[in-house]
């Protein structure tokens, strides 16, 4: 999956990029608002 332009990451911020079920995630334990994701493609039930 490429990562949008829209998606920021500072790892000095302690930013870390995570993919999970085909999404890609940014996290950060240091300051939890700092949150973001992208979408990927749709769960299947």
């Amino acid at each position: 999956m490429k990562t949008k332009a829209s998606i920021k990451a500072d790892p000095s911020k302690g930013d870390k990029v995570v993919r999970r079920r085909g999404r890609l995630y940014i996290i950060n334990k240091k300051d939890p608002n700092r949150k973001q994701r992208q979408k990927g493609p749709a769960l299947k039930k």
